[in-house]
């Protein structure tokens, strides 16, 4: 298979410099990354937008109560579940991801631009608000699973590291700037016309994708693999298999943990909303930082050793919050810390692993592997949701979230007893290491 990869390649078209913008990062100045890079920038801050001016839509405007808002947020969730390995299949049978992903941000923005158009008129309610979550959230399936296979078009196999820590990087902004952005908007023009503003960001998205020409891998004329082949592939492969059981346990105890963290800060340890808000902001920092070093820490240390750290990192500060008491200060500085090292794991884990998947992953298979992933990966999170508030009001939530973040833990005997810690250099394609 040709490496179809033009940011260290030279190739004409792409050229690696312009001198005019040589205080970018390297990979930011080759114009076609640039590109891809700037619409999932954009991307990723309407969807922050998007994630706080529904719930306030559907709580303001048609007055969802708590059930409500636990169907609106299935809505949301439920076609990684349903729809993952399809799409995994079919995107893996469609020469063109950039265009699966153009078509996705286009509909999207459609969607999203029918409910203040449907608010205005008048008809705007929630089983509507619920049926847009749905087909937005099955379209984002499309999106990411054509995603991996644009990556690994666009970028060398030697610059993963570097492109996911970029693109991570963004997604560490997106968090705190978007629901800013989407507060100041619902705060100002109301939530239906802030919606707007993500309508846009899609808009944005699909022209910067619609303005690069990728050299995508080519797909064969013969009978497709089926959508169990990438389940296949994960189970028969050491390292896709021990990172897929890892995150797929820690995202089970991970959501436990979500679902009653609010609860608990506010009731229970008597934080207020401003006061939480600025210590979720403040994870930002060390999300930006870990997206920072992370590639810094993985060539020095190894992929596969970073990975474990940032795993480690992400989990455990966590257990700062159930052991969290004292003074309003000490308080506030222990659950500050928990967010800040937290976001500083989660993004060494995001990065290398993701980088991981990708290059053990035949090319030809990128998506149909992508779907299969996030089927179970995704999968199990609503699933923790549900666990982690029955158990909250079986035993409590201060022993639920022990449970939770110990818990979490766990998830590294699968990575223990695998060939990942030993990974110094980004896997062949299929080859274990």
């Amino acid at each position: 298979m040709t490496d179809t990869a033009t940011l260290t390649s030279g190739q004409p078209g792409h050229p690696p410099t312009t001198p005019r913008i040589r205080w970018l990062p390297r990979l930011l100045r080759d114009r076609t990354f640039r590109r891809y890079f700037s619409a999932q920038t954009v991307s990723m801050f309407g969807d922050e937008v998007t994630v706080l001016a529904i719930p306030l839509l559907a709580v303001l405007a048609v007055g969802a109560g708590p059930a409500e808002m636990g169907f609106l947020t299935a809505a949301r969730l439920l076609p990684n579940l349903l729809f993952s390995l399809v799409a995994g299949a079919w995107a893996d049978r469609y020469p063109g991801k950039r265009r699966i992903m153009i078509v996705a941000d286009l509909g999207r923005a459609a969607l999203l631009l029918a409910v203040p158009v449907m608010w205005w008129t008048g008809t705007l309610t929630l089983p509507w608000l619920a049926v847009i979550s749905f087909g937005i959230g099955t379209l984002a399936v499309f999106f990411e699973v054509a995603h991996a296979s644009l990556f690994a078009s666009l970028v060398a196999r030697p610059d993963y590291i570097d492109a996911s820590a970029l693109l991570n990087g963004s997604r560490a902004v997106s968090y705190v700037a978007g629901p800013s952005a989407g507060g100041l908007l619902v705060q100002i023009l109301t939530a239906p016309v802030a919606l707007i503003a993500d309508v846009v960001s899609y808009l944005a998205s699909a022209l910067f994708l619609a303005r690069i020409k990728p050299v995508e891998h080519t797909v064969s004329d013969g009978p497709g693999l089926g959508i169990g082949a990438g389940l296949r592939f994960v189970a028969r492969s050491p390292i896709l298999r021990a990172l897929l059981l890892s995150t797929t346990t820690l995202n089970l105890f991970n959501y436990m943990f979500a679902a009653l963290f609010v609860l608990y800060v506010t009731t229970e340890l008597g934080i207020s909303p401003a006061t939480l808000g600025l210590i979720i902001g403040a994870g930002a920092a060390g999300a930006l930082l870990g997206a920072t070093l992370t590639g810094r820490l993985s060539r020095r240390f190894g992929i596969g050793r970073t990975l474990v750290a940032g795993f480690i990192t992400f989990t455990a500060p966590l257990m700062l919050v159930p052991l969290a008491g004292g003074d309003h200060m000490v308080l506030v500085a222990t659950l500050f810390a928990a967010e800040v090292l937290s976001a500083f794991g989660v993004m060494m884990l995001d990065i290398t692993a993701g980088s991981v998947q990708i290059a053990a992953t035949p090319r030809s298979m990128l998506s149909l592997v992508q779907g299969a992933e996030r089927t179970v990966n995704y999968g199990i999170r609503p699933i923790g949701a549900v666990i982690g508030g029955a158990l909250g009001t079986a035993i409590g939530i201060r022993p639920s979230l022990w449970i939770a973040t110990v818990g979490a833990l766990f998830g590294l005997i699968w990575i223990f007893f695998s060939p990942v810690p030993a990974v110094h250099d980004l896997p062949d394609e299929g080859e274990p290491a």
